[in-house]
């Protein structure tokens, strides 16, 4: 038996193209992962068919088994290594789901990486990519689950070196932010005209990072606040938290983040947010990924 976490993914920033021919976005994003304080929890063990079961917070938000990344992607690693092995699975579902922090992405590449492992298969992860670009546009990157720039419609993996973690609170209030939605309402506004790849510096400390990150926005922020105005309330409550210093959502919403300078601003901001907001979901955690 083993027990791997699918950390959840943050967007540093997220820059969006205008949609092209296939429906999909070209994106640029400088992504990076959390630590095991904000993640789900998968266990492997062997069988002789693929089963899954999922439980915890969010479980009854993750639909039908057979629809989930995590039994998708088993199905898929399966039929590529040709093996005849089974495996029962449990996910215990921390992460808030339809939250823009690739929960699901998440666990499907914490599935691919631990029954690649369990089922012997290459120690190359192309294979593992190869699939995670079928199951989804966050997929390969939570298969590397590493700090990196996904580019391209995120199947362009660089990887960046961030010799510091980042330390964070990350807040979800319930309020779910389907990916589509907020993608079209970013259509109808600006189309994504003179889409570039931003040249990403050196960044070699949290100073760096906190003079730069300003010059970098999400795309799709705007569009969240339009289709969900009640988003405003967790920007803002983070905002208001003292030492901050940067506030931003990640994906296409509704999770947010405030990023701090040392851990025990990030571990008092999160003491004071969950007294204010006792229903919400709330993570300290330290951002990387490498």
């Amino acid at each position: 038996m083993q027990t791997v976490i699918a950390p959840a993914k943050i967007n540093l920033y997220l820059h969006v193209g205008k949609v092209n021919a296939s429906g999909r976005h070209p994106i640029d994003s400088l992504t990076v992962f959390a630590g095991a304080e904000a993640a789900d929890r998968l266990t492997i063990e062997a069988a002789e068919t693929i089963q899954l079961a999922v439980i915890g917070p969010y479980a009854n938000e993750c639909g039908d088994v057979a629809d989930n990344l995590v039994f998708r992607a088993a199905d898929a690693l399966k039929k590529t290594l040709g093996t005849k092995n089974g495996a029962r699975m449990t996910l215990v579902k921390h992460l808030p789901v339809a939250a823009g922090i690739g929960g699901g992405s998440a666990d499907a590449g914490a599935a691919l990486r631990a029954l690649n492992h369990h089922w012997s298969g290459p120690d190359s992860v192309d294979h593992l990519i190869a699939i995670a670009a079928h199951l989804g546009g966050d997929v390969p990157a939570c298969t590397l689950s590493r700090a990196l720039l996904m580019r391209g419609e995120g199947e362009r993996l660089e990887g960046v070196n961030l010799p510091f973690k980042i330390p964070a609170l990350l807040a979800n209030s319930g309020l779910p932010c389907p990916t589509g939605p907020v993608f079209q309402t970013y259509d109808i506004a600006n189309g994504g005209e003179g889409f570039t790849e931003l040249a990403v510096p050196d960044l070699r400390s949290l100073t760096d990072l906190f003079e730069w990150l300003p010059s970098t926005f999400n795309d799709l922020e705007a569009p969240a606040l339009i289709r969900h105005p009640k988003l405003a309330e967790t920007l803002k409550s983070l905002q208001r938290l003292r030492s901050n210093r940067c506030v931003r959502m990640s994906g296409s919403g509704g999770t947010c983040f405030a990023l701090f300078d040392t851990m025990n601003e990030a571990v008092s901001a999160g003491e004071e947010l969950r007294a204010e907001k006792p229903d919400w979901w709330v993570a300290v955690t330290e951002l990387g990924g490498d």
